[in-house]
């Protein structure tokens, strides 16, 4: 069962209740950047752009794009996949209310299957953390904190296999946006820990581990930008850039060129 398809953690994810403010300004924070990255893409094609959302969520970035006409005119086409059928069943919701089926839609697919995507893109974006999502596919969350191991993640097999197969889908001059990133370091995990258990969720890592982990099955990986080129190693160091989405090294997102 993919991560979002647990009931709890799909209403609560999407639910400003349980939503702390360092997630919500971090979530508002990239939006904006991602506005900027689609309006100068839009500027040097002079056409609308085509976008790729990996892990579409909620549909909450093509609603909020779709609410002011100067941007969504930039905006071709927008596909969305989700490894979880609750968060597709749930985009195609809103993506229906809000009357913008013409140019959204919602696949239920699994990320590391890219490389048979069909089509290409000049715009391929995650937002919200989740790259920090992607997991190794033995971990297990029952017995991670009593095996008193830590778990290695100078490697990540499946990001890397994700935004490998990602950057392929690329359209010649176009983008890969990757954001927003937990930034590796003490005062974030501790920042993680209090939303999760906000949620309702019982933490299972500690200050050892470079990602956070719950019992019911949520997991967010932290980075530094030395540990995202490495999973990056395929792409020119040059072509990769980060900018802060605060002031205090919460989050970042990450723009690559093609």
């Amino acid at each position: 069962m993919a991560m979002y398809d647990n009931e709890n953690t799909v209403v609560k994810s999407f639910d400003l209740t349980y939503i702390s403010e360092h997630l919500q300004q971090a979530q508002w924070a990239e939006f904006i950047e991602l506005k900027k990255v689609l309006t100068a893409l839009y500027k040097r094609q002079g056409r609308p752009v085509s976008i790729l959302d990996i892990g579409i969520g909620n549909a909450r970035i093509p609603k909020h794009l779709s609410g002011v006409k100067e941007i969504w005119d930039m905006v071709a086409i927008y596909d969305g996949t989700d490894n979880a059928q609750a968060c597709v069943d749930i985009a195609s919701k809103n993506i229906a209310d809000l009357n913008i089926a013409d140019k959204v839609k919602a696949y239920l697919f699994d990320g590391t299957k890219l490389d048979e995507w069909p089509k290409k893109y000049d715009l391929i974006i995650t937002t919200w953390f989740t790259a920090g999502n992607f997991y190794p596919d033995d971990f297990s969350f029952e017995t991670y904190h009593s095996a008193g191991k830590i778990l290695d993640l100078s490697t990540n097999e499946k990001f890397t296999t994700i935004f490998k197969n990602a950057y392929e889908l690329l359209n010649e001059d176009g983008a890969l946006l990757i954001g927003a990133c937990y930034i590796d370091n003490d005062s974030t995990r501790l920042k993680q820990e209090e939303s999760y258990n906000k949620m309702g969720m019982t933490v299972i890592t500690n200050e050892a581990d470079s990602f956070t982990a719950t019992i019911e099955g949520f997991w967010s990986q932290r980075f530094t930008r030395e540990r995202l080129q490495q999973y990056l190693y395929f792409i020119s160091p040059e072509k990769i850039h980060f900018t802060p989405l605060d002031t205090y090294d919460y989050a970042m997102q990450v723009f690559i060129s093609k």
